[in-house]
């Protein structure tokens, strides 16, 4: 017995030497274990780590855009279902607060950072949400999606954005540079608050760090932060029990997303035929006004399935609308040509019957389009779109100037302010002639707005998407 221990002892010990000795000379860096899912008693912060062009996983990143490629699509959807279950441990999230794109502006031409708001939306599409039906506050709609914090505070506003008429204190976003501190006074007001649930911040890392660093040394919690960027897979929390000791976890996905743009599981869609709206066509020959752009063809959308009741309003698209938005590439390839994408600011605020929203659901619609692409993306950021005079200074801004001139280009916007605004341009021209309204069922169909080389004008709805809302499941594809 004391002999077959003696040659067990031996054998480890000679194990441990050779594999000491192989250590030595190859270094293998030890394998962390992937914590517990956090805790749904604590106060938990959690930290994603956007793309942008200083600190990106190699490939995730356009550098001409400042946009996601499709590799960086990829990750964000396979980082979801990661974050959904093995961090939140397949509880649902309290608050999700995301970049301000017009506070973090990158190239020359000065391109807002919209990938914070795609790295988390397929996640917030894993979440659900409740809404009151209408006034009743006592019956509520639920559907798979979560509102997007995105706004502004009351100041500072970003350079050149538009002075909003309403603000949601409620849903404010972060701020690339984190001017007053306004992240810091978000995070630290949620840690005070004493309410626990997972409340997930998705950001670039010079943001998130700063932020990380301030928690830390303003609530006294003397943690171990990372001092560094280790790449797009990582997530960060903390966690800060109800006696408001706090710890610190590190989350490594390792995923490793495919290059190419991302392929729809079943069903398939599109192919559907343009019947949701009546045909219509209003064409104009000479009365041109001075000042209109020529040669410039733009194509207006609405935003993709976001309503499951008719008051039902969270700021966002819900999960059937994901299919659409990320189906967009296939189904309008060879219907149009655009060489520009355009959408709303999503730090504009959207209004329910009972509150206030970031409204992110247009400018997340052509994102995928954007970025499978290749396209630059920008936001109208200077007009409130909830101004009177809306839909004559969005009509100024698209068809007159010059800046448009030669170009083509695709909108996605609120479908309501849509007809406005093409009938602020019928009007320019001396038309009595309205535009239809949209109908509220409507996600499918399409406006081009043409200007010729004198500037003649000519509207119609002959084209659509082709993709039919009832055939959308009402969960977010798998990935």
């Amino acid at each position: 017995m004391s002999l077959e221990i003696d040659r067990r002892i031996f054998l480890t010990l000679g194990l441990t030497l050779i594999v000491g000795c192989g250590a030595a000379s190859n270094p293998v860096a030890p394998v962390q274990a992937t914590p517990a899912p956090l805790a749904s008693g604590n106060i938990n912060l959690i930290f994603v780590v956007s793309d942008d062009l200083e600190y990106s996983g190699p490939g995730d990143v356009n550098a001409d855009t400042a946009n996601l490629t499709s590799q960086g699509l990829q990750r964000s959807l396979l980082m979801a279902p990661y974050l959904q279950q093995t961090v939140l441990g397949n509880q649902n999230v309290t608050g999700i607060y995301a970049l301000e794109p017009m506070s973090h502006l990158q190239t020359a031409n000065d391109y807002p950072d919209m990938a914070a708001l795609e790295t988390i939306e397929q996640f917030a599409l894993l979440n659900q949400f409740a809404e009151p039906n209408g006034s009743d506050e006592l019956s509520q709609t639920i559907a798979n999606s979560y509102p997007l914090n995105a706004s502004y505070p009351l100041a500072p506003i970003p350079s050149g954005v538009a002075s909003p008429l309403l603000f949601c204190y409620a849903c404010q976003g972060l701020d690339f540079k984190d001017s007053g501190d306004g992240n810091e006074a978000v995070a630290i007001g949620i840690a005070g608050a004493g309410s626990p649930g997972f409340y997930v911040f998705s950001a670039p890392w010079e943001t998130i760090s700063t932020l990380l660093d301030k928690v830390n040394g303003r609530q006294g919690y003397n943690l171990t932060l990372p001092a560094t960027y280790r790449g797009p897979n990582y997530i960060y929390a903390i966690s800060i029990t109800p006696s408001g000791s706090a710890s610190f976890a590190t989350f490594n996905s390792n995923v490793t997303p495919s290059t190419t743009y991302p392929a729809l599981p079943p069903p398939q869609l599109g192919g559907a035929p343009c019947t949701v709206q009546q045909p219509f066509r209003i064409a104009t020959i000479g009365g041109i006004p001075p000042g209109m752009n020529t040669n410039e063809t733009v194509y207006l959308i609405r935003h993709v399935e976001a309503h499951p009741t008719s008051s039902w309003e969270d700021g966002n698209y819900v999960a059937a609308g994901q299919w659409r938005a990320l189906d967009l590439p296939i189904a309008l390839k060879g219907k149009i040509s655009p060489d520009l994408v355009y959408s709303i600011d999503p730090a504009q605020v959207a209004v329910s019957s009972h509150s206030y929203f970031s409204y992110v659901r247009a400018a997340l619609t052509v994102e995928p389009y954007a970025i499978a692409n290749g396209l630059p993306y920008n936001l109208v950021s200077n007009i409130e779109i909830l101004a009177p005079n809306s839909p004559q200074l969005t009509s100024d801004f698209f068809f007159t100037g010059g800046q448009f001139s030669n170009r083509k280009v695709l909108v996605a916007w609120e479908h309501d302010h849509i007809p406005p605004i093409v009938n602020d341009l019928l009007s320019s021209y001396g038309l009595a002639k309205t535009a239809p309204a949209w109908p509220d069922d409507d996600y499918d169909s399409i406006w081009t707005v043409t200007l010729d080389s004198a500037g003649n004008l000519t509207v119609d709805n002959s084209l659509c998407e082709g993709i039919d809302s009832s055939k959308l499941p009402v969960t977010a594809p798998q990935f």
